[in-house]
């Protein structure tokens, strides 16, 4: 007599938890880093590795493709060769859903980096640097090059304080 009202009331309180568990998003999860992180990127940000950022290591950086640019720098002397992952690619990978970068290096050093830039420029996250991997000592791990030799409006200043090198987090806002 008793077990019909209750059936009833198991089963509203079982659907009001699974409505509660499950949060509706098109967010997704991605592949956790095996090696060292070299970047974490968080804020407004669709897919993540752990529920709140995306996390990379070098492996997950060069699978999604490495791209070459030859340019001059405002940091170095002459022009090198910069090889290393589309900026683009990687807020295409976490699902970027703000506006601005919160461009944070190893020192503390952090910078606003327009998401307009990198969807406009072939902005690189360099990796290396004429063939070597960059390193602590040299900028590196990652280091933001704008293509400065082929599009001569990103010589102004403003895009010169943007080339961040010992990068380690982007915050999207």
């Amino acid at each position: 007599m008793f077990a019909r009202p209750f059936g009833r009331l198991s089963a509203a309180l079982f659907f009001v938890f699974m409505a509660l568990s499950v949060t509706p998003s098109s967010a997704g999860e991605l592949p956790r880093p095996e090696g060292k992180v070299l970047l974490t990127v968080e804020g407004k940000i669709a897919n993540t590795t752990d529920g709140r950022a995306a996390l990379f290591d070098r492996a997950q950086l060069e699978a999604m493709g490495l791209q070459e640019l030859r340019t001059s720098n405002p940091f170095v002397e002459q022009v090198h060769t910069y090889e290393g992952v589309l900026l683009s690619k990687i807020l295409d990978a976490v699902g970027v859903e703000g506006e601005t970068l919160v461009a944070r290096a190893l020192d503390g050093y952090n910078v606003d980096v327009p998401v307009e830039d990198v969807r406009k420029y072939p902005v690189i996250l360099a990796m290396k640097q004429d063939g070597k991997v960059l390193r602590v000592r040299s900028k590196g791990p990652l280091w933001i090059i704008y293509p400065v030799d082929q599009h001569e409006e990103l010589r102004a200043e403003s895009f010169s304080g943007r080339s961040i090198w010992q990068l380690t987090t982007l915050t999207v806002k």
